[in-house]
């Protein structure tokens, strides 16, 4: 998969676009719209970019869980080599080891909430131009019926490709759409 950007400025014809995309059968959890009106997202019925997407808190949680799996590896160690479990007791610094690892992974989530994702930083410019984005995430056999759709709207203008949402992440979206439409 992967994911190709476009600009637009009119909202009702990105809101065509998006229903030309579905027909095709590119489903809604693939399309997204990056804007600085989510409401006006949500009076043309568009998908918009989740809000915890549009901050850094996913990469930055990352990284947090990773240092502090660094650092309850640490505790391990050091409790190991100065052989303080002996005395005490491993509960102690396992709890420590604990502590040391969700401080760091909050800590990482925490500080990337005020940052802005790295990907969509690109785009700052034309969001404050009250210009939007639109994300589309495709497979390959679905790059024709992508090209067939935004060659019908040539005031969209291409803004490259790049890194999609993991598949398991759509298909999951997916799955929860329909289970919510069957419903009770």
């Amino acid at each position: 998969m992967k994911r190709h950007y476009f600009i637009g400025e009119n909202l009702e014809d990105l809101e065509a676009v998006q229903r030309e995309l579905q027909e095709q059968g590119i489903t809604l959890p693939q399309i997204h719209v990056l804007s600085n009106s989510d409401a006006e997202l949500e009076k043309h019925h568009l998908h918009p970019v989740a809000e915890v997407m549009k901050s850094d808190v996913i990469n930055s949680g990352l990284w947090g869980l990773g240092i502090g799996i660094g650092g309850a590896l640490l505790v391990i160690i050091v409790t190991l080599a100065m052989g303080w479990a002996e005395t005490v007791g491993w509960t102690p610094f396992m709890f420590l080891a604990l502590v040391v690892l969700g401080f760091c992974a909050w800590e990482g989530g925490f500080l990337g909430f005020q940052e802005k994702n790295r990907r969509f930083k690109r785009f700052d410019e034309t969001i404050r131009n009250n210009r939007h984005v639109l994300l589309v995430d495709i497979s390959d056999d679905q790059e024709s019926a992508l090209d067939d759709v935004i060659g019908r709207h040539p005031h969209l203008a291409p803004a490259g490709e790049g890194e999609p949402a993991p598949g398991w992440v759509i298909v999951g979206e997916n799955q929860l759409r329909e289970l919510i439409r069957r419903g009770p």
